[in-house]
């Protein structure tokens, strides 16, 4: 399963799930789904995952399990800072914490997709 962080608007979304509520209506059986964790906006996408964040969330994916304390000194961070992001991170579902309270990326692959006409308009 994989993370896709992306940028999409309200008639799109709105469709797609009534596309998926006459699917189960109608019965069908529906295939295991990704994690879509979508934004109204590039400045949106941006506020919530700015550079920073990103780079801890890859950080995270690249290491494995890591304490806050250990996280921060690999990136070179304020203790502080990078427990704010990963509070973030564990509250927009991209990050969890394992039984010993490290943080996990319980994502296969992740990935931002935004279209380049909707970055430039920001």
């Amino acid at each position: 399963m994989k993370a896709v962080i992306g940028i999409t608007d309200w008639n799109r979304t709105r469709d797609e799930l009534r596309d998926l509520a006459r699917r189960v209506d109608a019965g069908a059986r529906l295939p295991e789904a990704d994690y879509h964790l979508n934004f109204a906006s590039p400045i949106a996408l941006l506020t919530e995952l700015p550079p920073k964040r990103l780079a801890a969330l890859r950080e995270i994916k690249t290491a494995g399990p890591l304490t806050i304390y250990a996280l921060a000194k690999r990136l070179g961070r304020n203790y502080s800072n990078v427990h704010a992001d990963a509070q973030r991170l564990i509250d927009l579902g991209l990050v969890e914490k394992d039984s010993e309270q490290r943080l996990i990326v319980p994502f296969d692959d992740v990935r931002v997709e935004a279209d380049a006409s909707l970055m430039a308009a920001a």
